[in-house]
This record gives C-alpha cells, structure tokens and sequence, in this order.
C-alpha cells in the first residue's frame, strides 16, 4: 500500500538536525502501519513498542530521564542491540505511558544520534492535558485517511495516477469515465486503510460498510473512556449533528441545531476534543482573502467536517446502489459528499490555512480559500452538471486571485479568470 508520507519520513531520517517524531492523527489511519513498514524498508532493524499492549514498559521513564539506562533496558527487552543509525525505536500510543512524551526532549538534547518515532490516536488530546510536553523539541508529521491518489494505487489503478501528477491533460480527459468510477466508489468506500484494502481485495462494499461502522463505533467507545466526563454528552451531541450540519444550504455551523438555545460556551470544549482527536476538521471563515488568511479569520464562522469522506457516508447511512444509479452520488445530501471529498484531498497539500469566504450578508459563498506558497487560492466546488458560479465570479472580480479553481466532473479546461480541474484532479491544484 503506498503512502504519500513515505516520502516524508525519508527526509526526516537523513536531516542532520532531525528530532524525535510524533505521528499524529486519528485512530486506524495507518500510523502504525506506516512507522513499522519505514522501519523495515529504511533501517536494519525496528524495535516497536505498543505501551497499550505492555503495561510494565510504561514505568519506563518514571524514575528518570537518563536515555542511555532506558535504550539500554529496551534493547534487553527486546534482545536487540541499538545501533543509533541503523534501528528504528517507534514508541506507539505514546500517551499510555506515563513521562514518555517529556523523555523525547531529553532524547532530542541528550541522545540525538538515535532515531525515535512517536505515534498516539489520542496524541492531541494529551498534548493539552497535564503533560509536560517538550516544545521545540520534537519533529511533527501528521497523517489522515488515504487519499485519492494513493486509493488509485491500491486498486491497481497506478498508471491513471500517474497521468494526474504529470498533469497530462489530454489522456486524462480519455479516461474520464474510468476515473469518474473510481471516484464513485471512494466517495463511498473513503480513505481508512482498512476499508480501502477490503474493497481492493474483492470489491464488495457490504464488507467496507462493516469495517467503517467498526471504525465509528471505536471512536465513540473513545468519548466515553478518554474524554472528560461531563463533556462527553456534548461531544456526542455534536458528533451526531455533523451529517445535517453539512447537508444545510449554508453548511455553517449552528449551535442551535444541537438543541434550543445552544451556545458557543456550551460546546467549546467539545469541539476542541473531537478536533485534537483528530476526527472532526474545523474550516473558518475568512472575511477577505488577504495573506495570511489566518489573520483574516472570523473566531464565529465556521465548518465542520468528518475526517473522512466514507466514513460521513456510513454515518448517514447512504447506500451502495447509490453508486450505480449515475453521477447522483456526488449531489446526495446538497453535494455534502463531494464537498466533504474536496476537503480531504486539499489537506493532503502543502497549505498553510484552508478556510472558505462569505460576504457579510452571507448571500455569497467560495467553498475553499487556500493559503499556499504565498498564494491565496479559491476554489469552487460543483457537485452537479451545471457550472454557474455566480458567488465566484463576483470573488473573483472584486479580488483578482492570480488563480482561480474551479473543480466539477466537467473536463479540464483553462479561461481567463478560471481554471476548471476535474474532481478526481483536485489533489493538482498546487
């Protein structure tokens, strides 16, 4: 299985000022998957620890931090000699073990010839617990579900992959309808490792459906064991609402919705939960496009999202014979599904901010303003066959972007004020 962040790690490795890892992201995104398999390809020899799973290696570091006394005790452990160039020490659910995120700062000022890599599914939660956490000191990689290009390659599909990075707009267009199938079947099947290998295996999307309401279930058993315990209503309630958030007109989180009254104060803390966690992603509103977007920012406005597109699928429950009836998968719920798509795959960029704009009156709307590369890009989102864009041009005339997106099932075309990049293309756009 391939992974973008492969790339990532390599670099990583051979940077003389490297630092200890953290991989952040949310559970059974490939975090650990990816770790061991850069360990067996790019080192001699990987030492892996699940301190989940071993329980007496969580004292580790409780009586102190002298690093060579700990890699002394987990090579005796694991019968390995720790060479600091040719051994990987991945340090997995790192949370679980208490002082092990404060000991990476004393392997960053101490030891920083040896090559660890931290991972942890409730990574973000326990960076704003009380943990000394070791600012400044460490190396951050985050990884989400697979992305489109990456499914491509899963399902043996590498040479249309490949025709998208070159950006062979000529073949691509030949192609168009195997491309528009294969993005049919990852709005419904999405980017979690495990369901993405089921559906390459034997294509049978009753067995992704399972795998992906294990998945949700997982997350919701982790409110109730990690969160606080008077929050974990508020995260539920807001958990649940993200499908009619998102299958609104104006897909603006509303307090209200959650129920009568419902306020910013009451639901802050929730948010924040599911955000560190990683399941939720939250796009502000920008109130111009000027750089840095982040200082544009409205504090009040703004998206949620799931993190990934099939599992947004699953918890609205949408049904695989909906795949087969033409392109009415990438309309259902208001084009939320697409949308929700567009957002997966422009995180996968190197972008500084990603957030959308509205006029004050909110009676207009760009989907997306990235921030990349020192541009401030729009982007808007059709879902459907006709590409008016009235809100679009009308940003586009009042702030001449250098460039302009427009992304639709619609082949690839360039005019003077926009470019039309196909759906399946939009993880080109920088």
């Amino acid at each position: 299985m391939k992974r973008e962040r492969m790339a990532d790690l390599t670099r990583w490795k051979s940077d003389p000022r490297r630092k200890p890892l953290l991989v952040r992201g949310a559970r059974q995104v490939g975090k650990t998957w990816l770790l061991r398999e850069f360990g067996r390809v790019a080192y001699r020899q990987c030492v892996y620890i699940n301190f989940e799973d071993a329980p007496r290696l969580q004292t580790l570091f409780a009586e102190d931090f002298d690093i060579e006394r700990i890699l002394r005790i987990i090579g005796i452990e694991f019968k390995t000699k720790i060479e600091p160039e040719d051994t990987l020490i991945i340090f997995d659910e790192i949370q679980s073990a208490e002082r092990a995120l404060t000991a990476l700062k004393y392997v960053c000022e101490k030891a920083p010839q040896y090559h660890v890599a931290a991972a942890g599914s409730l990574l973000g939660v326990s960076l704003h617990g009380q943990v000394s956490f070791p600012v400044g000191k460490v190396d951050y990689l985050d990884l989400g579900p697979m992305s489109f290009s990456e499914y491509l390659s899963a399902v043996g599909e590498d040479e249309l992959d490949k025709l998208l990075r070159d950006r062979d707009w000529k073949s691509v267009g030949y192609f168009k309808n195997r491309y528009i199938e294969h993005l049919k079947h990852y709005l419904f099947v999405g980017g979690m490792p495990e369901a993405v290998s089921v559906f390459a295996q034997d294509g049978d999307f009753e067995a992704v459906r399972r795998v992906q309401k294990r998945i949700l279930d997982a997350y919701e058993n982790d409110f109730s064991k990690h969160a606080p315990l008077g929050c974990v209503p508020r995260i539920r309630m807001v958990w649940q609402s993200i499908p009619s958030q998102l299958a609104k007109e104006n897909r603006k989180f509303i307090y209200g919705l959650l129920r009568d009254g419902g306020r910013a104060k009451e639901f802050e803390l929730a948010i924040q939960w599911l955000s560190d966690c990683g399941l939720i992603v939250k796009c502000g509103k920008v109130e111009k496009p000027g750089m840095p977007l982040a200082a544009y920012q409205s504090l009040s406005a703004f998206k949620l999202f799931m993190s990934d597109v099939g599992l947004l699928a699953a918890k609205t429950g949408l049904d695989s014979r909906t795949i087969i009836d033409g392109n009415r998968i990438f309309e259902e719920f208001k084009g939320t599904l697409t949308e929700q798509y567009v957002l997966q795959q422009l995180r996968h960029l190197p972008c500084d901010f990603i957030g959308y704009w509205s006029n004050d009156k909110s009676t207009a709307e760009v989907d997306f303003v990235l921030q990349c590369g020192g541009r401030v890009i729009p982007i808007e989102v059709k879902s459907g066959e006709s590409l008016q864009a009235k809100s679009f041009r009308l940003f586009c005339e009042k702030y001449r972007p250098e460039t302009a997106i427009r992304t639709s099932l619609s082949d690839y075309r360039k005019e003077s004020w926009m470019t039309n990049l196909p759906l399946y293309a939009i993880g080109t756009v920088v």
